[in-house]
């Protein structure tokens, strides 16, 4: 089976080593630290053959040319080739990417950037998603518009609702306080709260986390819910994300 190796770096990213024993290939999940990746990928015994970026900005792909001078790997990314040095292959929404036996579908979910894209692994029901979605919220909106970044979290709510999602910050319990201003009255997302605050209180992380409870209670992935519609304002759902970003900016 995929192995998937987590662990923090920077002051509140994580890291992402995903590792295919069969043929030994090993992929870095964006590069936010190149000493912290190296070390950690041989204390796992594993050589880093590629790195598969989901955007440019420098805690996603600052270590990529040390990790591949020291390693030799592949560098994929996405098509922001002015932002991100010495891309072997570009990719785009649609392409296939391997790791060993698995295939990695890229799906454009643009917004927190204009290039930034998501690697799901049906094979392993997971989903690696950058800052495009966070528990319970998403990335800011430095480069795209509203109605572009709710296309792309369209694209990410019909992924299976088993996937498990991968996102590269652990800023789970401030989106949780917005998310509780957002939508007082869900009590699934009232839970799940709870639940947050006790993980952080033993020093745990809160990602992982599953796209069927982030449906249910995550509200930029419900602005097509019509009690936020009514709530927050807009004819259409992208009308009502732009209204929670906006105060999610200012929260």
């Amino acid at each position: 089976m995929l192995k998937i190796h987590q662990f923090p770096c920077l002051s509140d990213n994580y890291g992402y080593l995903i590792h295919d024993p069969e043929s030994g290939e090993t992929a870095a999940i964006d590069t936010p630290d190149a000493k912290v990746y190296l070390a950690e990928a041989e204390a796992q015994g594993w050589n880093i053959t590629q790195i598969w970026n989901t955007h440019w900005h420098p805690d996603h792909a600052g270590g990529n040319d040390e990790i591949r001078r020291l390693s030799g790997c592949k560098i994929i990314a996405p098509q922001e080739v002015d932002k991100i040095s010495g891309i072997d292959r570009v990719v785009a929404h649609g392409d296939l990417v391997q790791l060993g036996k698995y295939t990695a579908h890229v799906i454009d979910v643009g917004g927190h950037t204009n290039g930034h894209i998501a690697y799901h692994i049906p094979e392993a029901e997971i989903a690696l998603v950058g800052d495009a979605v966070f528990a319970l919220g998403c990335g800011r909106m430095f480069e795209g518009e509203p109605k572009q970044f709710w296309r792309s979290l369209e694209r990410v709510k019909t992924l299976p609702p088993e996937t498990t999602l991968y996102c590269a910050h652990e800023y789970t319990q401030a989106n949780a306080a917005f998310a509780l201003h957002a939508d007082p009255e869900n009590e699934a997302l009232q839970a799940y709260a709870a639940e947050i605050d006790a993980k952080r209180a033993r020093g745990e992380p809160t990602v992982p986390m599953g796209l069927a409870r982030e449906l249910d209670t995550n509200p930029f992935l419900r602005a097509d819910d019509p009690a936020l519609m009514a709530k927050w304002g807009g004819d259409k759902p992208h009308e009502t994300f732009a209204a929670l970003r906006a105060a999610k900016d200012n929260f």
